[in-house]
């Protein structure tokens, strides 16, 4: 795996941008604007990065759909973070085939993660035939130019190549929330768990320059976003890799200091790296939302060091005491596998109890999903897979009960809520620790923080009301 890091020239993003111009040239030679359908999965990282290839899109001329049967151009952003979600983007993938036999001109483009992947790509080129550019994160910056080698030359694309993690300052943006805004401060992961892939398909950890991402915090807020997210696999490693000496909670205290009302929130972290400095600065810095997401996996030591998590149960607790000590309303949440390779049943109950113990507000649960090319795909695994669902179906039920029980306590509170959209069941808005609030009201208030008091709760969300001013 190439491990250097490449800060790509404002030149070259440039030349990607002549490429976006000779294809808007062709799109507007058409008698009317080219649709693009883009199709996310997986995390928020993968979000920002469909924000630039929007921001490529747009300035190729391209306009946006909702509808695959309607689009000139298909990009699937894909996600292999488990295989449940490799196997319905390539299920996804699959049927586009009658969208292709129905519009013959179509495009067709898969990206992100799993397209990283060689076994992946392998199979999109010998039995995904509809399928005509495949490329990995590495290359999204010069997605212009691929696009535009596909529609001037025949035959299919595949850049997967291990190539140096790089960091593009200047591609464009089209964000399809005017309210949440999410802020890549940097990209990769050093720590090579055993069960992860990301590494693998990411790269190494590069941090963006601490002014870059101030810049664009600074103009978010400007532009009147209310709740910005800091993004990483690794958050709370930013820095390491800068000359400066500017660490995660040195950043997250700069974009405080930014004129604006707004929130500040940031994911993932990795409790060998939550530090008691950064703990400190969120309790004193009052753009800093009160949810920490802090996922510890598995609550046996013995599975945390097969998983190479580098931290202990006992250690994790620890961080738990620290932070609630100085932010005591702090909404916690986490993640956790079920089913680890070699994990017992004493083990899962070291896991259930360290629920019971800590109390999340909510958790992330999975099964465990091997990756191919990771350490532990290849362990042993005696448990049965009736065992494992067993267990997973308890925690959930446990989590659940704690869930509902932690929201019935905001009932009868007022709290400052971000009314941050709507559905068919009305507004929805988010409390300062992120849990989800319904409420009736006129659209109007989307946008804005308004005083709610909670008249109910369950363990997904809560309901309640919106104040007068």
């Amino acid at each position: 795996m190439n491990r250097e890091t490449t800060r790509i020239a404002p030149e070259d993003i440039a030349r990607q941008r002549e490429f976006c111009a000779l294809l808007h040239e062709r799109s507007a030679a058409r008698p009317t604007p080219p649709l693009a359908f883009v199709d996310t999965y997986g995390c928020q990282q993968n979000e920002a990065d469909s924000e630039r290839l929007r921001g490529y899109l747009s300035e190729m001329g391209y306009q946006f759909t909702d509808q695959e049967a309607q689009a000139d151009l298909i990009l699937i952003n894909t996600c292999a973070i488990r295989e449940h979600a490799e196997m319905r983007a390539l299920g996804n993938v699959g049927a586009l085939v009658h969208t292709k036999r129905a519009k013959p001109g179509q495009l067709i483009c898969v990206c992100g993660c799993m397209a990283q992947e060689p076994h992946v790509a392998r199979k999109i080129k010998a039995s995904y035939r509809q399928v005509d550019l495949v490329f990995g994160p590495h290359a999204l910056w010069r997605f212009p130019e691929l696009l535009y080698r596909l529609v001037t030359r025949r035959g299919r694309i595949f850049d997967i190549a291990d190539e140096p993690g790089s960091i593009a300052e200047g591609i464009p943006l089209v964000r399809q929330d005017g309210v949440k805004a999410w802020v890549s401060i940097m990209y990769g992961c050093n720590n090579f768990c055993s069960y992860c892939i990301v590494p693998y398909v990411r790269g190494r950890e590069r941090s963006r320059e601490a002014g870059a991402v101030l810049d664009e915090i600074r103009a978010l807020a400007a532009e009147g976003y209310r709740d910005i997210t800091l993004l990483g696999q690794n958050v709370n490693s930013y820095g390491k890799d800068l000359e400066g000496g500017m660490d995660f909670a040195d950043l997250l205290a700069a974009a405080n200091d930014i004129p604006g009302d707004f929130l500040l929130r940031f994911m993932t972290s990795h409790p060998k790296d939550a530090s008691q400095k950064l703990f400190e600065t969120m309790a004193r810095c009052e753009k800093v939302a009160p949810h920490f997401h802090l996922p510890f996996q598995s609550g046996s030591t013995r599975v945390l060091q097969a998983m190479n998590r580098r931290y202990s149960r006992g250690g994790y607790l620890e961080q738990v005491h620290a932070l609630r000590a100085l932010i005591p309303d702090i909404v916690l949440t986490s993640d956790v596998i079920v089913g680890f390779p070699g994990e017992s049943q004493e083990e899962f109950e070291q896991t259930l109890s360290l629920i019971q113990q800590v109390r999340f507000d909510a958790l992330f649960t999975f099964l465990f999903s091997p990756r191919e090319g990771t350490p532990a795909a290849a362990l042993p695994d005696p448990m049965p897979k009736e065992q494992k669902a067993a267990n997973f179906q308890r925690l959930v039920e446990e989590q659940d009960k704690i869930s509902e029980e932690r929201h019935a306590a905001y009932v009868g509170k007022t709290v400052r809520c971000l009314v941050d959209g709507a559905d068919e069941k009305g507004l929805t808005a988010r409390t300062p620790g992120n849990r989800l609030v319904r409420l009736s009201g006129d659209r109007a208030l989307i946008g804005r923080f308004v005083q709610v008091k909670v008249t109910g709760a369950n363990k997904w969300s809560l309901t309640g009301e919106a104040q007068p001013d």
